[in-house]
């Protein structure tokens, strides 16, 4: 029998028209728990995750970096997953994410979507660029070969605590890549699949206002930790 390990955690605001098609969709073989972090939605999220079994942790302070963090810490799961609730991410690509962590060959496991198939339209061009130029500079810096810094990764949940991690806006992720490849994690990236998002624009990279925000704080991030 498959031992139920997994959290996965989705931080959520306002998905009602997407959430419960992602949910539907994770594969339950090694699922322990699915943790829907809210942060503060006025539709129907908390009540759909509810209705497909998901902990609904209810986060009232702001910030996507913030709601991963309080599903770290709430999750029971040795190894965790981060999941987008907008129907971007695939979740049909769970296994193949955790199969590196499960044989023992990887700390954290990247979700690439820049290595895989992603629907016309699904990222904007300024999102586009701005993650091939912090991968070059991942590969550059850090000797670390990525070609994407996606939000869709799994780890082992006592490692990601341990570093530490402070960033509790949308630096987070790249936050959790740096310090893991400065103490020398096992980081491997797989291709996956990448949608267009359900329900509108992206909270962070919709608007030039939030691309130019997000892509300052990522390159702001990995040079910093290039020098600590």
């Amino acid at each position: 029998m498959t031992e139920k390990i997994v959290s996965i955690i989705l931080p959520a605001f306002n998905e009602a028209e997407s959430i419960g098609g992602v949910l539907s969709s994770i594969p339950m073989q090694w699922t322990r728990e699915i943790l829907v972090v809210d942060g503060g939605s006025t539709d129907a999220t908390v009540t759909i995750a509810e209705q497909f079994g998901a902990r609904v942790i209810h986060e009232s302070r702001r910030g996507y970096g913030r709601a991963c963090h309080s599903g770290l810490l709430a999750a029971v799961g040795p190894v965790v997953v981060f999941l987008d609730a907008d129907g971007a991410d695939d979740p049909v690509h769970l296994p193949e994410l955790l199969a590196p962590i499960l044989s023992g060959q990887a700390d954290l496991v990247l979700g690439s979507r820049l290595a895989g198939r992603m629907d016309t339209g699904a990222m904007p061009w300024t999102q586009w660029f701005g993650n091939l130029l912090a991968a070059a500079l991942f590969r550059w810096i850090y000797h670390l070969p990525l070609s994407d810094l996606s939000p869709f990764r799994a780890g082992l949940r006592e490692k990601i605590l341990n570093l530490d991690l402070q960033e509790m806006t949308y630096g987070l992720p790249t936050e959790m890549i740096a310090k893991a490849a400065r103490r020398n994690w096992k980081i491997v990236e797989i291709p996956v699949s990448y949608h267009a998002r359900r329900g509108g624009k992206s909270k962070i990279t919709g608007t030039w206002r939030g691309s130019l925000l997000a892509s300052t704080q990522i390159l702001r991030l990995i040079l910093q930790y290039a020098r600590s």
